[in-house]
This record gives C-alpha cells, sequence and structure tokens, in this order.
C-alpha cells in the first residue's frame, strides 16, 4: 500500500489536546508561521496527531516533475532548472497534496541533503543529483519524532536550511541549490533530554501535551482507538464528513489570511508585553502575529479580537520565556514581577535566618559550635552568582580563568554515525560508493569486485558524562561555602547544556554519598535537585568518589569509547572512612579511576587560612587533576 493510501487515525477522531490541534491547523493555514514543538510525557498521542494532520492538508501548485516542488508562481522559490523552464514557457503546472515528511534519527548526511546518483553515474556517465529528504520536505511538513535525540550535525544542517529557506549541495562536482521551505514540526519527551536553544526558537509555536486526566475523555479514546484497530476503513469512513469539512475550512482560511487584519491598539499591547516578559528575540512577536491572524482566518473572520491574541500569545510564547535554556516553561500568564519579586526576598530573608541559626545552633546561643559535629542538623542556602570566567583578582573570583571544555571526538571507520573525512579499503555497510567506482575504473574494470570496495571514515563525537560531586557536609554551611558551589555547579550545567553533555548530581553529607540525579540530558532535572540540596553532618568523600567509580563503570559499560569527566566541589575536609582510614581510602580509589581513565576537576571552596586538613592534594596528585582555588 503506497503513503497516499496508507490508513492513519482521523484528525477530527482525536478526543482532547485542543491546543495542540490549534497549533497544527494554524501552520496548515500559514506555513510561514514556522511550525510546532509538541513537548510531553509518552504515550499521550504526539506522533498520532502530526501523523493525522496529512489527510487534511490542502493542495499546492508544483512545477510538475520537479523533485523539488517548485512554486510556480514565485521565481524566488524555484530551482534552477524550473527557472529555465518559467523563461522558456515551457513550465506546466500540476497540483500535489500537502505531505508530511518523517525525518528518522538515522538519518546520514547524504540521505537529508542529497547526493550523487550512482544509477545515472554508472548507465549514462552523467553526474545527476539524487535529491535528499530536504528536497521532499520543501513547501510540505517535516517531521521530527523524539527531535531532542537528533545528531547535532544533522540538527546544525537543518537549522541552516531553516535560516536560508535553501538547500545547498556540493558533491563530487555537482553543485546545486533548490529552495527548502518546510514547516517544522517536533515532538519531545523531556524526560529523555533538553532541545537546543537554537533549534527550540525555531519552532514558530509549542504546546505543552499532558495526560487527559477527565475519566469520560479516556473512555472515549479507549474506544475509537479499539474502533479503529478493528476496521480503520469502516473507522475513517464515518469521520470523512467532518474531515472534509475541516480541510475546506483550512483552504478558506488560506484564501482569507492575507487579508486579515489586525488593530494598531491590539499590536501595541503584544509588543509591551513581551518587552515586559523580557523576550529578546524579534520572531516573538512576528509569530504571534501570524498565528492570530490564522486564528480568526479559520473562524471565517477578517479582524483579530483581543481572544485570537491571548490564544496566540499561549502558543507562540511560553518557550521564548526562559531565562536560562535549562528553566522550566511556563504559560506567559504566569509571568508577574512583582510576585517573583517578593518571593525572592521572603526566601533571602528565610536563608540569611537559616544561616544564623545554623551558626549558632540554636538561633541565640553561643556561636563557636563546629560546623562538622555530628547531627541531624539540616540547613538550606542558595546558590550564589559566582563568575567562573573571571581571571585573577576580586572578591569571590577564581584565581585561574574557567576554560569551556571542549568536545571529545574521535575518528572511526565502519560507524553509520559522524561527518564523513575520507575513505579506506575495507568491508562495512557505510560504503562510499563514489570512492568505490573510482578504484573500480582506476583498475580497468566494467564491474565492482570486493577489494575496491571502500568505506568512510568519520569524525564523531564521542558520548561524554560530567558528573557533578557537591559537598553538602556542615563545614560547607561556614562562610556560606555552600552557596558558593552551588554557584559553581548551576556555571557547570549550563556549560553541560551547550556541549550537550550526559549529566549526573551525586551529593555526599553524614555517613554516604547519595546519587541525586543519574546519568541524564534533563538539565532541568539537575538544576531542580542542586537547588534543593540542604546541608549538615560529616564529610565522607571516600564514598563519594566510590559512588562515581560504579557510575562510570556503568557508563562506559552502556556508552561505546565514551568519556567521563568529574567535577568534585568540596573544601577538602574529609572525616569519614569507608573500610580503613581517610587517606588509605582515597589512595585506593584515586588509583581505580585514574585506571578507568576519569577525568577530574576540582574546585577549592576553602576560603582564607584553615587549619582542617584537607586531602585535596592527595587526589590532585594521584588523579593530575586540576584545581581551582578560590578567593575571598
Amino acid at each position: 500500500m503506497g503513503e497516499a493510501e496508507r490508513i492513519v487515525f482521523p484528525f477530527t477522531a482525536i478526543v482532547g489536546q485542543e491546543k495542540a490541534k490549534l497549533a497544527l491547523l494554524c501552520n496548515a493555514v500559514n506555513p510561514s508561521i514556522g511550525g510546532v514543538l509538541l513537548s510531553g510525557d509518552k504515550g499521550t498521542g504526539k506522533s498520532t496527531m502530526v501523523r493525522a494532520l496529512a489527510d487534511v492538508l490542502p493542495e499546492i501548485e508544483v512545477v510538475k516533475g520537479c523533485p523539488f516542488n517548485c512554486n510556480p508562481k514565485n521565481e524566488l522559490e524555484m530551482c534552477e532548472i524550473c527557472r529555465e523552464k518559467a523563461r522558456r514557457g515551457e513550465m506546466e503546472i500540476e497540483r500535489r497534496k500537502m505531505r508530511v515528511v518523517d525525518l528518522p534519527l538515522s538519518v546520514t548526511v547524504d540521505r537529508l541533503v542529497g547526493t550523487l546518483d550512482i544509477e545515472k553515474a554508472l548507465k549514462e556517465g552523467v553526474r545527476a543529483l539524487q535529491p535528499g529528504i530536504l528536497a521532499e520536505a520543501n513547501r510540505n511538513i517535516l517531521y521530527i519524532d523524539e527531535v531532542n535525540l537528533l545528531d547535532d550535525y544533522i540538527a546544525d544542517i537543518l537549522l541552516d536550511s531553516a535560516a536560508m529557506g535553501w538547500n545547498v549541495i556540493e558533491r563530487e562536482g555537482v553543485s546545486v541549490r533548490h529552495p527548502s521551505r518546510f514547516i517544522l514540526v517536533g515532538s519531545m519527551n523531556p524526560e529523555e533530554g533538553e532541545l537546543r536553544p537554537q533549534i527550540l526558537d525555531r519552532f514558530g509555536l509549542f504546546v505543552q501535551i499532558e495526560a487527559i486526566r477527565d475519566v469520560d475523555q479516556r473512555i472515549e479514546i479507549i474506544r475509537r482507538v479499539e474502533e479503529f484497530q478493528a476496521d480503520p476503513i469502516a473507522f475513517r469512513r464515518k469521520y470523512e464528513g467532518e474531515q472534509r469539512r475541516l480541510r475546506e475550512r483550512i483552504e478558506r482560511a488560506r484564501e482569507l489570511v492575507n487579508e486579515v487584519e489586525m488593530d494598531e491598539d491590539l499590536l501595541k499591547l503584544l509588543v509591551k508585553t513581551i518587552i515586559e516578559m523580557g523576550i529578546k528575540t524579534h520572531r516573538a512577536e512576528i509569530v504571534t502575529v501570524r498565528t492570530a491572524k490564522a486564528i480568526a482566518a479559520l473562524d471565517g473572520r477578517r479582524k483579530v479580537t483581543f481572544e485570537d491574541l491571548k490564544k496566540a500569545m499561549e502558543l507562540a510564547l511560553p518557550h521564548r520565556l526562559r531565562d536560562k535554556p535549562f528553566d522550566k516553561i511556563v504559560p506567559p500568564e504566569l509571568k508577574t514581577s512583582e510576585s517573583e519579586g517578593s518571593k525572592n526576598k521572603n526566601r533571602e530573608n528565610e536563608n540569611t535566618k537559616n544561616e544564623k541559626n545554623y551558626s549558632d545552633g540554636t538561633g541565640g546561643g553561643s556561636k563557636n559550635v563546629d560546623p562538622n559535629r555530628t547531627g541531624n542538623a539540616e540547613r538550606m542556602f542558595d546558590s550564589k552568582d559566582v563568575n567562573v570566567e573571571l581571571p585573577e583578582g576580586g572578591e569571590g573570583t577564581a584565581k585561574r580563568t574557567f576554560r569551556g571544555v571542549r568536545d571529545e571526538k574521535a575518528t572511526v571507520i565502519g560507524y553509520p554515525h559522524g561527518i564523513p573525512i575520507s575513505y579506506v579499503p575495507g568491508k562495512s555497510k557505510d560504503v562510499d560508493l563514489v570512492a568505490t567506482i573510482r578504484s573500480a575504473i582506476a583498475k580497468g574494470r566494467k564491474k565492482i569486485c570486493d577489494d575496491d570496495l571502500m568505506i568512510r571514515v568519520r569524525k564523531t563525537r564521542l558520548p561524554r558524562l560530567t558528573v557533578i560531586m557537591l559537598d553538602a557536609s556542615g563545614s560547607m554551611a561556614a562562610k556560606r561555602r555552600i552557596a558558593i558551589a552551588k554557584g559553581i555547579a548551576e556555571k557547570l550545567i549550563e556549560n553541560c547544556y551547550v556541549k550537550r553533555d550526559y549529566l549526573a548530581l551525586i551529593t555526599f553529607r553524614g555517613y554516604k554519598a547519595e546519587i541525586l540525579v543519574p546519568p541524564t540530558k534533563k538539565y532541568s532535572a539537575v538544576i531542580d535537585s542542586l537547588r534543593s540540596v540542604k546541608v549538615g553532618g560529616r564529610t565522607p568523600l571516600p564514598s563519594a568518589l566510590q559512588t562515581l567509580l560504579s557510575m562510570a563503570k556503568s557508563f562506559k559499560l552502556k556508552n561505546r569509547n565514551s568519556v567521563v569527566r568529574a567535577i568534585l566541589i568540596t573544601d577538602g575536609k574529609a572525616n569519614t572512612p569507608l573500610y580503613r582510614s581517610v587517606k588509605e581510602d582515597l589512595e585506593v580509589l584515586c588509583l581505580a579511576l585514574k585506571k578507568l581513565g576519569v577525568k577530574m576537576e576540582i574546585y577549592d571552596t576553602k576560603v582564607g587560612l584553615d587549619p582542617a586538613p584537607s586531602y585535596l592534594d592527595l587526589i590532585e596528585r594521584i588523579l593530575n587533576a586540576e584545581v581551582l582555588k578560590w578567593a575571598k
């Protein structure tokens, strides 16, 4: 059965998720909105919704026989061949239905952008291009399921094409450029990792998908899914009328949308609100206006109302409201500066009170209580904003400049992912066809033999785990060391986000270490756990290194050629052994970590002259760790 005949769940039969359906319909009416990202839990119908959209998409006019779906009414959206046909008056026009083109996560660069047509090269001796997915997606919808798991180098190509609206291919003497203006639709489960900010901003609209909680609606979902599974053809026929009416509604809206007007007062209100929200990108107001007009056009109106604008803001602004990339996405109406300011002030006062109570033990008694004492006292401190990028000097600044960590890369053979850089003889599924043909021609053969096979050599980014090990013992409360430590950790999490590292958080206090967050790419979870860390008790540094050793072994077993990097944030005052003495335990564990190849960086939060012994010199010596000290 062909793709056009494939039976999918009808769009009008989907229960609930009205925001998501509205966002998709707005993009069908006006593709320049820029697509939509559906983010939510697994099993909530994200993929079903997108694939169902294909059946209600309108037809578009294209140049007949063009593999790029060129627009016959606009020379700026034509390839060179179609432009020449138009000038000679030889261009034929046909109508095609818009499609949803899937982009698999395993896609290669050649399949995405296009490559040399081997069949024509062999049979006709001409160099011709075999179009890729970006050619199919032009003037259609490009759908990426689990978009947050897409390889970075593939995402970079998508960003370039989305920004320019053109795909440029340079392959073996073939140079071709063709229009690639697609509606980018993605779905993702945020538990599996964050999305790069460059890609996130490319999505015009954002919808947080949540599981339906209404009992009747969930029962109706079960009934419809079971009915569809039992007889898809009969089920689809049941909704044919609604599907046709929706298709006609979209077609009327596409004709009407350019005539929709928006009052100056509403436009000023929108821009003023966006500025007050602190949204920097101009794409915010542009997309919001286009969405509001699409909503009005879907309702058959030529004027945008306040309700249209409100709905559009709820779709276009949430993913642009975040101060930091890993902050939670919240609806625009929840951003109230006055209430946030009062909350921050109350929290600051509470932390100051907690610090005072902890320093004297009772809130008004002796201030000479040993912060390393054993007990159940727990306190929480907010992070201190520290600058780890400044050179030496100044209060609370690093004595050495903090350096961002570069990507770990390796040259691989027979591995399908990565950027091709060369080729070598051998056997593998990752065959370089052009190099293989050249090898056969150079040997004067008309048929390719085994010894002609050439496989690609690729440069790929190695998976890397960054483990933040935070000392949460009682001594870290003295002089607010834990606040400095949390500030350092937040900066490191930002760096991991940019580098797309796996990230884990280990804290240690009392008599053992604890894994607060196992290896993940959901950086917001690490931030949330970090901010809730409490301090108190002894310093079980050996237990922290043992936990790190177990985690590193597990990660390396699951990820080929992976790198583990540990960030130890502590004042170095260890006083809780595992088996022997603290010193002996640390020596054994450091040697094991060294053998495993774990890289260590140490942030020493000890301030001023402190007579208490520190074991950081021992760790630095065995693991050849870099130590960053802090001045007060």
